[in-house]
Parts: C-alpha cells; sequence; structure tokens
C-alpha cells in the first residue's frame, strides 16, 4: 500500500482573537488562503494553542451569533468552555470533552469560559472546527450530541504504546462515537515516547494531522513539533506516526463534498441567494431569541 504523500508542514499562522476568550490560529480556510473546498467537508480550523489565562470575574468569550448550513465541532484539551444557544440546549464541556452542534437550518448560540474557569484562570487549549453540510442536509433541524470523554470508544497500542480516541468514522475495527452527515474519519492520537503505528484511510479523503503536543515522524520522513499542522496530498492511503516524545495528535480525514460553497459570515451556503436569505431569516428572528446575559 503507498504511502499518503506529505503535501506541507505548516506552521501556525499569526494568532486572533475571536471575542474576548478565544485566540487562535487559523489554519484554514484564510490562514494559508486555501482552495474553499482544499480540507472539505472541514471548512474551517481555529487552534487556541496552549494559553494561560489570568483570573477574572466576567467570563471570557464570544457573544451571541448565529450559524446556519454547517456543523460545528470544539474539542477541549484543557479548560472548560460553556455554551448556550436559543433552543434552550446548554452545557460545559471539560478536557477532553467535545461538543458536536450541527447548526443546520439556523440556530443562534454563545460561548464563553466556564465560570469557575474563570475565576481560578489556568491553561487554555482548544480546536473548534466548522464541517460543511451537503445541499440536501443544510436546513436539517439544529442537532447537539454532547461528548464526554469517558465515552469516546478507545483503541489501545500494545504495551502501553498510547491510545487512539475515535471521535468519527472508525479505527482498526473501533468505530467512532458521533454522528456525521458524510464520511468523516476524527481520531485523537495519545502517545507514549517511542510509539508507532500504521493506518490507512481513503486516497480520496481530505487529510490533515494537527500536532497539539509532542512531535512526531511522519511516514519515516518528515517531523511535526507541537502547534503544527501536516497537509496531506490525495495521493496514496497509508500514514505511518513514530512518537518522537509523548504526544498528543487530532487526525481529520473525510470524503470531499463536491458543491459550490458560498460562505459569509456566520452562514455557510451553495448560493449568494441562500446566504441573503440566511440574513433575512435571521434578522426576522426565525433563528430564535437568546439573551447575551
Amino acid at each position: 500500500m503507498k504511502a499518503k504523500e506529505i503535501q506541507q508542514i505548516l506552521l501556525p499562522p499569526p494568532p486572533h482573537m475571536v471575542g474576548d476568550g478565544f485566540r487562535v490560529h487559523n489554519f484554514f480556510p484564510s490562514g494559508y488562503s486555501m482552495a474553499p473546498n482544499r480540507m472539505s467537508p472541514f471548512y474551517l480550523l481555529d487552534y487556541n494553542a496552549k494559553m494561560e489565562f489570568s483570573p477574572r470575574k466576567d467570563p471570557r468569550g464570544v457573544g451571541v451569533h448565529p450559524h446556519r448550513g454547517f456543523e460545528t465541532v470544539t474539542l477541549v484539551y484543557q479548560g472548560k468552555v460553556a455554551h448556550h444557544d436559543s433552543y434552550g440546549h446548554s452545557g460545559v464541556i471539560g478536557a477532553g470533552d467535545i461538543q458536536w452542534m450541527t447548526a443546520g437550518a439556523g440556530v443562534l448560540h454563545k460561548e464563553y469560559h466556564e465560570k469557575k474557569f474563570s475565576r481560578q484562570g489556568g491553561t487554555f487549549h482548544i480546536v473548534q472546527l466548522w464541517i460543511n453540510l451537503p445541499a440536501k442536509d443544510k436546513m436539517s433541524p439544529p442537532y447537539y450530541q454532547s461528548i464526554s470523554h469517558a465515552r469516546i470508544p478507545v483503541y489501545s497500542l500494545p504495551e502501553g504504546q498510547g491510545q487512539v480516541e475515535v471521535i468519527a468514522g472508525e479505527f482498526k475495527g473501533v468505530k467512532g462515537i458521533a454522528r456525521t452527515f458524510t464520511p468523516i474519519e476524527m481520531y485523537n492520537f495519545r502517545l507514549r515516547s517511542g510509539a508507532s503505528l500504521v493506518f490507512s484511510l481513503p486516497e480520496n479523503y481530505n487529510t490533515g494531522l494537527l500536532v497539539l503536543e509532542g512531535e512526531v515522524k511522519v511516514n519515516g520522513e518528515e517531523r511535526a513539533e507541537t502547534d503544527r499542522f501536516v497537509l496531506f496530498r490525495n495521493i496514496g492511503e497509508e500514514i505511518a506516526l513514530e512518537a518522537q516524545e509523548d504526544c498528543l495528535l487530532l487526525l481529520l480525514s473525510g470524503e470531499p463534498i463536491q458543491e459550490p460553497i458560498m460562505a459569509y459570515g456566520p452562514f455557510l451556503m451553495n448560493t449568494k441567494e441562500e446566504i441573503v436569505q440566511a440574513y433575512e431569516d435571521w434578522s426576522s428572528g426565525k433563528f430564535g431569541y437568546l439573551e447575551e446575559e
């Protein structure tokens, strides 16, 4: 089986603030000016590298805003994030937890540092993804998957070399927990120094690997350090990983959605007319109501 070729190992782009609580490196689509479908079905990757937040009484975060036409996936590695939406959903996601929100036809929500974490301060380390929906599913009812760390299925490497948390898809017979609209493989690799493993993904899947901690050698040739993103070409199927030290990696891979993309602000649709309609529906209250406080 041929190795999946590495196109480039990307340094984190300059950070920017989302609200006052999320300091993110946007790897795509704007950080490296990737074509809208280059990592489809993943449209956006915002990476909040490890950052120390000082204690604060009023939680930092992002105020009320709308979404339509895609899913947001928030993976918390350190810290705690609280959320509320216009359909009455709310909750807190802590270290290892995941919130998978299908915005679908439209939802208002807000995200911020959980109150106790905000008062104490500490290390904050998260990833947020936007995952596109195919045209036939863009107006699906809003839906939540709250995935606690304890519920994520795990593949254990031999001799205590580490674990693979199977968030979506399937890894060596272990099926992921997340429901997806299109074929997606998403794993957390938690590897001990010296660990090695080989796995395969379909050649046509768009694939990337984010190094959250440590250093890993990929396909026996290139090393990727902390906060780097490994972008693969759609050539070959096999990926080999060798942990150069204890490391934490996020693997993103999925079947491309071969449809036009029209993105504007918080909406991700197929046409300009659908974007205009989304703004009209939002302004007329069809996304519900949510207070700032």
